[in-house]
């Protein structure tokens, strides 16, 4: 069942694929990416569910895993035990598919437990770099 929270998302078409966060809450979702933004609604019907969202480009780099920027994509997905399978199409593509992977994010706390010691940086244990060869 597709509750309020935090996922990771891998996302995949046959062009290319990515991962981004998507936050969950009360039928709406949003979520980036390393190139774009995205925002919409859902529904959900037991362990169905169905989404529409759009994305809007924030990054200058990159490209996207539809090969365009700005779209309205439609999903539809179900549980299988703690991950949920997505697939659908961006009305601008329609003859590309999209597949999508939700797996719940655990919450990490912001910073060390206050009774754990930090470590201490030692610079001898950074890797070393390849000497560079003379020409």
């Amino acid at each position: 069942m597709l509750k309020n929270g935090t996922y990771a998302a891998w996302f995949r078409t046959s062009l290319a694929n990515g991962t981004g966060i998507v936050h969950v809450a009360d039928g709406r979702l949003w979520g980036s990416d390393a190139v774009m933004l995205y925002s919409g609604t859902y529904e959900v019907d037991g362990e169905r569910f169905s989404a529409v969202l759009t994305t809007r480009r924030h990054s200058n780099e990159g490209s996207t895993v539809f090969g365009t920027d700005d779209l309205v994509v439609r999903l539809e997905g179900a549980w299988s035990g703690p991950i949920a399978v997505c697939k659908g199409r961006a009305d601008a593509v329609p003859d590309l598919a999209f597949e999508v992977t939700l797996m719940p994010s655990n919450d990490v706390p912001p910073e060390p437990p206050p009774d754990l010691p930090l470590p201490k940086f030692n610079p001898s244990k950074l890797p070393k770099l390849p000497k560079r060869s003379s020409r």
